[in-house]
């Protein structure tokens, strides 16, 4: 789950139904011939869809076709783009680096990019090739649509904040509109395809399209899940997998969505001691007051927006700014502005309608969400009273409630089955990917995993986070592959 933003021709030469931890799914088999497929590397400059990506002078970038449906290999054929940050010492070169960024509905042409212009460390670098691409649905791939309007994109990924029953029946209509429009858009062929398994099975065919035997991994938030389904289809070809920032082993499901509410309990202390030992902002001189003043201005705003920002986009917006600890001084100005009814001193991030269509495909698709509007009241009910201050929103209903029941194949099944490759790293105090659903995978992987986690706030550990117990077991995982040997919890580093 990336940041909620206010928010290839390759044949496989059998197609087989493998069963995958008691769960019959579609797969490559993993003893597969497959031959490399020639890559023609070009620059990335007219492809790029942000500055980042342009003046990334060594990226190089490409497509691949892969089948839209993998039971029809021969079929119609849909693109992939990806993109390559090359080792610069090949003698030093393990292989290559897949990496996603998170979402689903997020880009991740320009990923190997931005964490080369992180801290991803050079030791790194120069062991990998270090592989993007945009999903199946999402940006310069062959992209989907549910023909949303401004006004649909402006309300966001989470439903309105409900009060009562009555609310969540009343935005049933809206949600029930919207899953219509994505099943009649000009894309709905693709609706029953784009699924975590089968961007998995995408990216196996990156991987034999390279002419590797095995792929490394890097995938954060939402890619974590797209990382555990990867390496469950293909546990041979699974070399060193990192997840960080995780969701539960049922990926974006109903669950997942509710979840999201205990993350922001999880981590508004962090935020709660900062403006308390900061009066200026106004916002309160202890915990508790500042508590107090998230509820004041909620309520507030539902009845008198400021610059269109009402009390679901407020407790959205709060979210979000909640994600990294640069985002919490960000989150104090916000707030003291909408105290005193003035704009934001900050315009909120914009995003696309491709991103919440393929978000919905991947989303609704994967997994099967309640299908009664009685089921979201009862939900509501319960979240409201256990997290108030986002409960009652993201338990709320949305499309996927009214989502087409056709369905190509059962979720995957994530489990113990493979080789013990997988390192988990993960923090504390997690608002998007809260470390109760981390605990989940970690426990359906059993023996194949090891967890790190750190006693710190946000969303996101490698490379980005300060804590150098948890960078350093990372980067030596994937330059050496020692791993800890058992699970491991970093302290906090205050001062970082």
């Amino acid at each position: 789950m990336r940041r909620r933003n206010l928010s290839l021709v390759l044949a496989a030469s059998v197609v087989a139904a493998t069963s995958i931890a008691g769960v019959s799914v579609l797969a490559t088999p993993d003893t597969a011939a497959a031959t490399p497929e020639t890559v023609r590397w070009g620059p990335c400059s007219e492809k790029a869809d942000s500055p980042l990506e342009a003046d990334a002078p060594r990226l190089e970038c490409s497509t691949l076709e892969v089948p839209l449906d993998y039971r029809n290999p021969d079929g119609r054929q849909i693109e992939i783009a990806i993109s390559r940050l090359a080792s610069k010492k090949p003698s030093q070169r393990r292989g290559v680096l897949l990496t996603d960024p998170g979402g689903p509905g997020g880009t991740g042409l320009g990923y190997p990019a931005v964490l080369a212009a992180s801290k991803l460390p050079q030791e790194v670098l120069d062991s990998y090739d270090v592989i993007g691409f945009d999903p199946r649905g999402v940006g310069r791939s062959t992209p989907v649509t549910c023909d949303l309007t401004p006004e649909q994109m402006r309300r966001g990924n989470f439903p309105p904040y409900a009060h009562t029953a009555a609310d969540v029946a009343r935005e049933a209509k809206n949600a029930r509109t919207i899953a219509e429009q994505c099943a009649t858009s000009k894309t709905a062929d693709m609706l029953p395809h784009t699924t975590t398994a089968n961007t998995a099975r995408d990216m196996d065919r990156i991987r034999a399209a390279l002419g590797e035997p095995k792929v490394s991994y890097l995938g954060h938030s939402y890619g974590t899940y797209l990382g555990a389904v990867y390496t469950t289809l293909f546990p041979g070809r699974s070399d060193r997998i990192v997840l960080d920032s995780n969701m539960g082993p049922g990926g974006y499901d109903v669950t997942a969505a509710r979840l999201f509410a205990r993350g922001m309990e999880d981590r508004f202390p962090d935020f709660a001691a900062f403006a308390a030992a900061h009066p200026e902002y106004g916002l309160g001189t202890t915990p508790e007051q500042v508590t107090a003043t998230f509820f004041d201005l909620a309520k507030r705003l539902e009845t008198t927006p400021v610059q269109d920002i009402d009390g679901t986009m407020f407790r959205g917006m709060t979210f979000d700014l909640l994600y990294s600890d640069a985002g919490i001084p960000k989150l104090a100005e916000a707030w003291q502005a909408l105290d005193k009814g003035k704009p934001l001193p900050f315009n909120p991030p914009t995003i696309t309608e491709n991103f919440m269509a393929s978000r919905l495909y991947v989303a609704c698709g994967d997994s099967r969400w309640p299908g009664t509007v009685r089921e979201y009241q009862r939900n509501v009910a319960v979240d409201r009273l256990k997290y108030p201050m986002l409960g009652a929103s993201t338990a709320g209903i949305g499309p996927c409630a009214f989502w087409p029941d056709e369905r190509v194949e059962k979720p995957v099944r994530i489990g113990d089955r493979g080789p013990s490759n997988v390192l988990m790293v993960q923090n504390e105090r997690d608002p998007g990917t809260p470390l109760a659903g981390a605990r989940k995978l970690r426990q359906a992987f059993g023996k194949r995993a090891t967890m790190v986690t750190a006693d710190q706030g946000g969303h996101g550990v490698y490379p980005f986070g300060p804590n150098t117990c948890a960078y350093d077991t990372v980067t030596a995982f994937l330059t050496s592959g020692q791993r800890p040997a058992q699970d491991l919890a970093c302290a906090a580093e205050p001062g970082k």
